[in-house]
């Protein structure tokens, strides 16, 4: 049965139901994606979106499509908005990794200013589809323990938290301007209460903690930063800068390595790279 008899067969049986239609399209876009045929992939999965906004598999099916087709910005957006879903989805982490690398080595350091705007997942949408998800979407190895703590699944935060996070942030971000590394960290943690999903708090507190000699709490933040996006350059790097203040030569050199595949002309990790390895001989 061809794929334009399996959709009609269905269209036939279902009620004009959008979900419904949007699950056959989505199921149709699987089928080309298997069948090499990307471009009929992406406009189904298009379709599908349409008619039932964020759903991770026609999320999925449509960057893996945009990603064969190179189509490297669009697949990475599309990689974003699934974990925004749920964060513990292994392809979208994997696929969010080969894009970073990709758009890094076609457009610079600077690649992420090129990105089109990331939708927003609204609260209602994200608490709906990541039960959906849990389904049938494979997840990502649960993250080891770091200092006894195991790491658990957050809850999404409502908007109110994430406005309210956001602009704690900020606060932080303003106090690290001022060289107030102390205060900063506790505008940070705030931040972190009301939205612990929020990548670049975690780095930008692990500065802070670099700032204040606390090296096993930027070490900490900064597997947290990784273990929600694992290509977070400043991530990799402060968490470099930690490793070498605590001694750890392996690990700092490690770190860099995984960086310089990110970022292969990066100066700073290259010095810092020198540095380590001149320490370890």
């Amino acid at each position: 049965m061809s794929n334009n008899e399996y959709l009609l067969l269905f269209l036939a049986s279902y009620k004009k139901n959008p979900e419904d239609l949007a699950i056959l399209y989505s199921n149709r876009a699987a089928s080309y994606l298997k069948d090499g045929n990307c471009s009929e992939c992406v406009k189904d999965c298009d379709t599908s979106l349409q008619l039932f906004p964020f759903n991770v598999k026609s999320l999925l099916r449509r960057a893996a499509a945009c990603e064969a087709l190179e189509r490297y910005r669009h697949a990475y957006i599309d990689y974003k908005t699934a974990l925004q879903i749920d964060c513990n989805i292994a392809a979208a982490h994997d696929g969010t990794n080969r894009m970073t690398k990709a758009l890094t080595e076609a457009d610079g350091p600077s690649w992420r200013e090129k990105l089109p705007p990331i939708p927003t997942v609204p609260l209602s949408v994200r608490e709906k589809l990541a039960q959906q998800a849990a389904g049938g979407v494979p997840k990502a190895n649960p993250a080891p323990q770091q200092n006894g703590i195991k790491k658990t699944d957050k809850p999404a935060p409502s908007d109110k938290d994430m406005k309210k996070a956001q602009a704690l942030k900020e606060e932080g971000n303003s106090l690290v301007k001022k060289g107030e590394h102390k205060k900063a960290i506790e505008k940070y943690s705030q931040s972190l209460k009301l939205n612990p999903n929020e990548i670049t708090t975690y780095t930008n507190r692990a500065l802070c903690y670099l700032s204040v000699k606390q090296y096993r709490d930027a070490v900490r933040d900064c597997s947290e930063a990784l273990r929600m996006d694992g290509g977070s350059v400043k991530a990799l790097y402060r968490r470099a800068q930690a490793h070498k203040e605590l001694k750890d030569l392996k690990a700092c050199v490690d770190d860099l390595n995984l960086l310089l595949k990110v970022e292969p002309k990066n100066t700073a990790a290259l010095k810092l790279l020198q540095e380590a390895q001149k320490k370890k001989k």
